[in-house]
């Protein structure tokens, strides 16, 4: 296994948007190099309609130029008004058990295509169902309507016979602050919680102080500090504090959270993120497993590369572990 923890000085924190996205450096690889130039496409610095449009267009083709897993199943419905699909092993399943899956998109995009490409890797490596849904984005549908989306999809598994124990929550990058914003106000509601959480390449901090948003941005071929600023202030507008566990859940009470499973790259502007969140879990009694990926870069594991198959190896079998 290719991968490498970290410890890093967390007390750096960034006080105004960097201005425009520098280039490439020459350190990064052809390959991330060229990546980066595609989804500098796809993720502008600018919620103007028209750069909206774009990343959200953007976002449509990386998800036809990347295939989901052949042969898994794909099923849309409705839940309510929202749209949602099941997404299924291409060799039968665990009709027992469901990973529900929040899509990244930094609250601004996503569709049930795009979340397929992830989807259907879960469920091939784990046997289990997937539940996808397409919450509202801001800026049309600011906080805390994501939110509000998340309970449905929860609430739909419960009233058709899961048990909050045979569901494992996942989500990436604004997905993973979904699907911890989502476990956070299931406890404060005194409800159960999942059994196991997996976040790739999780947003947990809304405050953008980690030491990695300074350190590695001329390594992040996918995100770029002015397009974190700009989708933060078109979801979570001119907010009194950023540091509300709703909004970066990083700064929320994890005791009697389940086992969670941590997967982010060592060139990611949201390493930082990772790293304080498998801390504070730890801090708080619980289990946390950090793996840091060398040289990749956010959300790899969706890719076609040699990488993203191990990682998805480590999650089905994190997922299968016995922590009780």
């Amino acid at each position: 296994m290719d991968q490498q923890h970290f410890k890093m000085n967390t007390n750096h924190a960034l006080h105004s948007p960097s201005h425009g996205r520098a280039k490439p450096p020459k350190v990064m690889k052809p390959y991330l190099r060229a990546l980066a130039a595609l989804h500098s496409v796809t993720c502008p610095a600018s919620m103007q309609p028209k750069d909206l449009e774009k990343q959200r267009k953007g976002q449509e083709l990386l998800g036809r130029l990347i295939s989901p897993i052949s042969g898994t199943g794909f099923e849309p419905f409705s839940i309510g008004d929202m749209n949602a699909a099941w997404v299924t092993p291409a060799h039968g399943f665990d009709r027992n058990h469901a990973i529900l899956f929040c899509h990244g998109g930094g609250y601004t995009s996503g569709t049930l295509g795009y979340s397929r490409l992830f989807a259907s890797r879960l469920a091939n490596t784990t046997g289990y169902q997937v539940l996808c849904f397409e919450y509202r984005l801001a800026p049309e549908n600011p906080y805390p309507a994501a939110v509000e989306d998340a309970v449905r999809a929860w609430d739909y598994l419960m009233y058709h016979g899961f048990g909050a124990r045979d569901i494992v929550l996942a989500g990436d990058s604004a997905g993973g602050n979904l699907a911890l914003v989502l476990a956070h106000r299931l406890k404060r509601a005194g409800r159960r919680l999942p059994s196991r959480m997996v976040l790739v390449s999780p947003w947990t901090d809304m405050t953008l102080s980690g030491r990695s948003y300074h350190d590695k941005e001329m390594l992040d071929p996918m995100l770029s500090l002015d397009y974190l600023w700009a989708v933060r202030s078109a979801y979570a507008g001119d907010a009194d504090d950023y540091a509300n566990p709703d909004l970066s859940p990083l700064f929320g009470d994890f005791s009697g959270f389940p086992p969670i499973l941590v997967q982010v790259g060592s060139n990611e502007l949201l390493l930082s993120d990772s790293i304080r969140l498998r801390d504070r879990v730890i801090r708080a009694g619980g289990h946390c497993r950090l793996e840091v990926w060398r040289d990749m870069f956010h959300v790899f594991q969706t890719f076609p590369i040699k990488k993203a198959a191990e990682a998805v190896e480590h999650i089905g079998d994190f997922i299968g572990e016995q922590f009780y």
